[in-house]
């Protein structure tokens, strides 16, 4: 009995050995025979390269590709540096309309949201997401403004994970309502119940301090309600815009307009015009005056010099 339980021992003892020999326990094997991969590994090389691609998503907005080259190329190694591959952010440099960041003042590339990450190799990670760009209303009441599909190339670049490849799709229908003006540069931001709007165009008058004679005029574009009517008309938004000159002119008093007591409030302004808002321009106190100074307060207007 006792020579029986030794020889068990002994058995048991040898297969113990014959293991550590062999490295130890073994991994579980694939179909082919193959040690599995560890799956871990794979968890945290997913979540390295989503980090990177998040990361990458909320520095697009510090890249102003409308500025001078120099600015461009300094802003770009600042930015993109630690995230985008040296190859591709020199081909950025070299040819900024490929590149990606800010093109213009509003709407503003704010994150990219990540929809799919497949692993193509040990070193080589495709992303699929989509560019989620606001303005000052999304970022008050949250939604998107504008959303562009994205595809990156993601690899290890003297192993460490950076951007290889970037492409992009088209942009994607949302539900934010936006007037753009690319005669003047800028854009405005409204509810989707405000889908269907029609745009007015006048023009405001300055008079001369002291007289009813005309020295100034401008355009005067009102955004109008798709449910205005003639018999029952609702409360436009209103849009004046004057040259910087005319602007300056008539914060010096040397011309007014209408007979209110202040002048026009400024919404915005780019390089080469300020918009502003009529003063009393609700005084007829017409139906939806109150949603209309709503959406004046979250800062719908966003000027560029595009």
């Amino acid at each position: 009995m006792k020579k029986a339980f030794l020889l068990v021992f002994i058995l048991l003892l040898s297969f113990s050995l014959f293991g550590c020999v062999n490295g130890g326990i073994q991994s579980p094997l694939d179909k082919e025979g193959q040690p599995k991969e560890k799956p871990q590994q794979t968890d945290n090389d997913k979540a390295a390269v989503a980090s990177l691609v998040e990361k990458f998503g909320s520095r697009l907005k510090k890249v102003s590709l409308q500025a001078p080259k120099d600015i461009v190329k300094k802003s770009m190694q600042e930015n993109y540096g630690d995230v985008v591959s040296p190859s591709l952010l020199a081909e950025w440099v070299n040819n900024t309309q490929n590149a990606l960041g800010r093109v213009v003042s509003s709407p503003w590339p704010e994150r990219i949201e990540i929809q799919r990450i497949e692993k193509m190799s040990d070193s080589a990670y495709d992303v699929k997401g989509q560019i989620i760009e606001i303005t000052s209303v999304e970022m008050a009441n949250g939604g998107a403004a504008a959303k562009r599909p994205i595809s990156l190339g993601v690899a290890k670049v003297e192993n460490r994970w950076m951007i290889t490849s970037v492409k992009l799709g088209a942009y994607q229908e949302t539900d934010a309502t936006v007037y753009r003006n690319i005669q003047y540069g800028f854009s405005f931001s409204l509810p989707k119940t405000w889908k269907g709007y029609s745009i007015v165009t006048t023009q405001w008058e300055g008079l001369a301090i002291g007289s009813s004679q005309i020295v100034e005029t401008g355009p005067l574009i009102s955004i109008r309600h798709p449910q205005w009517t003639t018999d029952n008309p609702r409360q436009d938004i209103p849009i004046m815009v004057f040259t910087l000159t005319q602007w300056n002119s008539l914060q010096q008093e040397k011309f007014h307009i209408g007979a209110a007591p202040s002048g026009p409030s400024e919404l915005g302004r780019n390089a080469s015009y300020v918009f502003a808002l009529p003063a009393r321009y609700n005084f007829a106190f017409l139906a939806g005056f109150e949603e209309v100074e709503d959406i004046l307060k979250n800062n719908p207007l966003q000027a560029n010099d595009s």
